[in-house]
């Protein structure tokens, strides 16, 4: 019964959730752990039988297991999406696993650089080389608007609105925001575009891409890491940095001056402001002068 069941739900997601092979095989992945699971423990029964309380005891096992919570998130993920599957066709008339609690993954808060480290990266730039305010031009807009590098690469020139102070960005899940961008960082474009940019020459298909590569085309993601791993090591910053920092930077600076965190949420593009959240937690001393300055008990 498993086994007809499992080859139903291979052929749902390879053709109607269209997913890779790798996936397809990563779902069946977690199925087979639930078979095995139930086998060992002499359970015999069909999917339609199963109870939240065996799933409940497959959980408890897996910690046994000692698997990690990510990978006993994925596992869940698999059985709810199997359920789901059974349900839609119906092959059950209820789905067990709706009840099934995920454990919670820590959120890990990433690296943040100070406003001085910043200071010290662009000071790093050697603005006599051919990419030097090119490459100026990249770091002020990554921590100024707090960009993806994806999104960053991908930047038009013709979605840079100069005297509004404003670029269009269109980030994950091909979504259009608005991203303000101040004076500093938009003279520091329009110096890069008069002085360097319209001296090359620029490859058929990039002719609206801001920044581009001495051979004219998009620059890559890695490339960018490239740049900023050196602007790093010459300013003798001992930090494991990325692009992704210089964002992370860009939302606790705001966050820790005041910002409203629903603003902050747009401008990064966050889908849900949990994501955004992460931005207060951050600075345990900011934290404490704001519970200092607002809680009725420690106002004076």
């Amino acid at each position: 019964m498993w086994d007809s069941l499992k080859n139903g739900f291979t052929s749902y997601l390879k053709l109607e959730k269209s997913l890779s092979q790798n996936s397809v095989e990563a779902y069946l992945h977690d199925i087979e752990k639930f078979t095995l699971y139930l086998e060992d423990a002499g359970v015999s029964k069909n999917p339609s039988e199963i109870t939240i309380d065996e799933l409940q005891e497959f959980i408890k096992w897996l910690n046994i297991s000692k698997l990690n919570a990510s990978s006993q998130m994925r596992i869940i993920s698999g059985l709810k999406a199997f359920y789901k599957y059974l349900l839609l066709e119906n092959l059950i008339e209820s789905n067990p696993t709706e009840l099934l609690d995920s454990p919670r993954l820590a959120r890990k808060l990433p690296d943040i650089l100070s406003v001085k480290d910043i200071e010290k990266i662009i000071a790093a730039i050697d603005r006599s080389k051919p990419q030097g305010e090119r490459n100026r031009a990249i770091i002020e807009t990554l921590y100024g608007c707090g960009l993806r590098v994806s999104e960053l690469i991908n930047l038009k020139i013709s979605n840079i609105y100069f005297t509004e102070e404003y670029i269009r960005i269109l980030g994950k899940g091909n979504k259009e925001r608005l991203v303000p961008i101040g004076s500093k960082a938009l003279e520091q474009i329009s110096l890069y575009l008069k002085t360097c940019r319209v001296h090359q020459q620029v490859k058929k298909g990039n002719e609206d891409i801001v920044f581009l590569n001495s051979r004219g085309s998009k620059l890559t993601r890695v490339m960018v890491f490239t740049i900023l791993k050196g602007l790093v090591e010459i300013a003798g910053i001992r930090k494991k940095i990325s692009p992704h920092t210089l964002r992370h930077s860009f939302a606790t600076h705001l966050v820790e001056r005041g910002a409203n965190l629903r603003a902050v949420q747009e401008m990064l593009g966050h889908a849900s402001i949990t994501t955004t959240e992460i931005y207060t937690h951050l600075n345990s001393g900011y934290l404490r002068d704001e519970i200092m300055s607002h809680h009725p008990l420690y106002k004076k």
